[in-house]
């Protein structure tokens, strides 16, 4: 098919199902260890995965008729995953804003890269580290600053109550304690 034929997303984003885009007119915060990550991704892509799958399709083009050459047509769709990935890692590491969580001198409230214990109002306790949008895991307890949780809780102090807009209703949370890395 003519590759004018293919959709491409309108902003020229690249953005992989799942990921979250930056909101406009918004900087893209990581922590150095999210820039890190990102770099890391990009390196293995670059220099080991995207080589290996261009010998396989390579090879697989010498073998004659590529109409029904699995190696061939899956690993051209592969080029194309990575590449995509490659375009978008390249995009997020040119607008990150790298800030180092332990450089914060304002430690007693809430900001970017704290590491905050709150209740809710049925007094379960929670962690969670606020982060950069592709640092987001919520298994890890890392949430995006962008998300609704972290925006309610940035620039509380400790002892602070602030209001949640959830899903259900407004969720009363009250700050216990704010931490930042040393």
């Amino acid at each position: 098919m003519s590759k004018a034929f293919t959709k491409e997303s309108d902003d020229g984003d690249d953005l992989p199902e799942g990921a979250t885009p930056i909101p406009k007119g918004s900087p893209n915060y990581v922590t150095p260890a999210g820039f890190q990550a990102l770099q890391d991704e990009l390196r293995q892509l670059t220099r080991v995965e995207r080589p290996k799958v261009v010998e396989v399709v390579s090879w697989a083009a010498g073998n004659g008729d590529r109409s029904e050459n699995g190696d061939y047509i899956y690993g051209k769709k592969r080029l194309r995953e990575i590449d995509r990935r490659i375009r978008f890692l390249t995009k997020r590491i040119e607008s990150a804003k790298v800030v180092d969580p332990a450089a914060q001198t304002n430690r007693d409230q809430v900001f970017f890269g704290a590491t905050v214990t709150y209740a809710n109002s049925r007094g379960e306790e929670k962690t969670i580290t606020i982060v950069g949008i592709d640092e987001a895991n919520l298994d890890h307890g890392k949430i995006s600053w962008i998300a609704p949780i972290s925006r309610a809780l940035l620039k509380a102090y400790e002892g602070d109550t602030v209001n949640l807009r959830a899903p259900g209703g407004i969720e009363v949370l009250e700050v216990i304690e704010i931490r930042y890395p040393d």
